[in-house]
């Protein structure tokens, strides 16, 4: 498979350890031991990839590497079992990144639960499942994952967002009022609104959550049937400057007397075609000191 084979600029980028310094551990302790296509050029595998982020994790509690590469990969995993993990940022990530390469829905269980025990939910998105979508990004673009790993990690996410939605007995308070949540049609990345919602919810925010890919005309009875306290929608796809105006002024016009939310990829120098209650943040995380005003 093409999502097996790795350039060493890959295994950087994915592993965090230099180039340079792999082929100086492949040459001096033959750590890994790249395959040659047909046209004669090196690759790596997943193998390759979970034995480097491995001896890193050692690496960084103290290991020589000329001991490490002496272990056999048994011994490497016990060792690592075995570590009183003082800072596990970089443990958390390369778990993370592992559960992804392999398709390990345990792994991934595992660690999202390591972390949430540790830091607690919104910590665990915030700081670390937020950070790792940003990797998975860079690691789309370059073309080291495929769609199908990314919609593997993406549904998992999202279904521990929506079961702690589910499990939050705060109750409503009234007098905060009512949220609206939607993206617009043809928008498709739910991962940060169903967060943002799960956020107003614990505060004790009534949330009506309307999801991804909402037609304006469907949007246009529910703004007539209730009054909101603010809107939040999401752009993830870039719209010209013209097409921006003219979406926004339709949201906002439909309901005047509510702060609309967006958030995402705004073009620059619109404010001032754009209605009063027209605000803008630059993603949902800045979004967050609302619920508390």
């Amino acid at each position: 498979m093409a999502s097996e084979m790795y350039s060493i600029k890959d295994l950087e980028n994915l592993s965090g350890i230099k180039a340079h310094t792999i082929r100086i551990w492949e040459k001096r302790y033959k750590i890994v031991q790249p395959g040659r296509t047909d046209t004669n050029i090196r690759f790596y595998t997943n193998e390759d990839l979970k034995k480097l982020l491995n001896i890193s994790m050692l690496s960084q509690y103290g290991f020589k590497i000329s001991a490490i590469s002496e272990m056999s990969d048994a011994e490497i995993a016990s060792k690592i079992s075995g570590l009183k993990i003082v800072n596990q940022q970089d443990t958390y990530s390369d778990s993370l990144l592992l559960s992804l390469i392999n398709l390990d829905e345990e792994l991934f269980n595992k660690t999202f639960l390591d972390i949430v025990m540790t830091e607690g939910f919104e910590n665990t998105i915030i700081k670390h499942i937020f950070p790792f979508f940003r990797r998975i990004g860079i690691m789309w673009q370059i073309g080291t994952i495929n769609p199908a790993q990314e919609h593997f990690i993406s549904n998992l996410i999202r279904n521990k967002i929506i079961v702690a939605t589910e499990r939050i007995t705060r109750a409503v308070n009234q007098a905060l009022g009512t949220a609206l949540l939607f993206l617009p049609e043809n928008e498709l990345h739910e991962i940060g609104l169903l967060f943002f919602n799960y956020i107003l919810r614990s505060r004790g925010f009534k949330t009506i959550y309307l999801g991804q890919s909402v037609p304006y005309e469907s949007l246009d009875r529910i703004v007539t049937a209730c009054d909101f306290a603010f809107i939040v929608t999401n752009l993830t796809t870039p719209l010209s400057e013209d097409d921006f105006i003219k979406y926004c002024k339709t949201v906002c016009m439909a309901v005047p007397g509510s702060k609309v939310y967006f958030t995402g990829p705004i073009p620059e120098h619109v404010n001032k075609h754009l209605p009063d209650n027209a605000l803008f943040k630059k993603d949902l995380l800045t979004l967050l000191n609302i619920s508390e005003e």
